[in-house]
């Protein structure tokens, strides 16, 4: 899994199916303001601490530690999957952002 979609998850967590015998229908989410912004602030946190795991991991190596060069393309890929994230779901944020601003009144 990637770190940064670790929001994402929370927040599709938040909305559930209801009707099991007939039609699937969603039902209202209850996500209020504070649930979103600790949802970000949860992303954020674990894609800042997956790129300092990578640092770490990388340095380690540069400095002749016991790292497996496996270990450090490993947390190098995983550092990038979870910056990628974090950018497209701050992209898509904007993006919203803008949209709900451009709506007339």
């Amino acid at each position: 899994m990637i770190g940064g979609l670790g929001a994402l998850d929370a927040l599709s967590g938040s909305m559930r199916l209801g009707g099991v015998s007939g039609p699937l229908t969603p039902v209202a989410p209850s996500v209020s303001t504070s649930d979103f912004a600790s949802a970000v602030a949860e992303a954020a946190s674990r894609t800042i601490h997956t790129l300092g795991q990578a640092e770490t991991v990388s340095m380690t190596a540069l400095e002749g530690g016991n790292v497996q060069t496996r270990e450090v393309v490993d947390a190098v890929m995983s550092a990038e999957q979870t910056l990628q994230a974090a950018i497209s779901i701050r992209d898509k944020i904007v993006t919203a952002y803008l949209e709900v601003s451009r709506m007339a009144i």
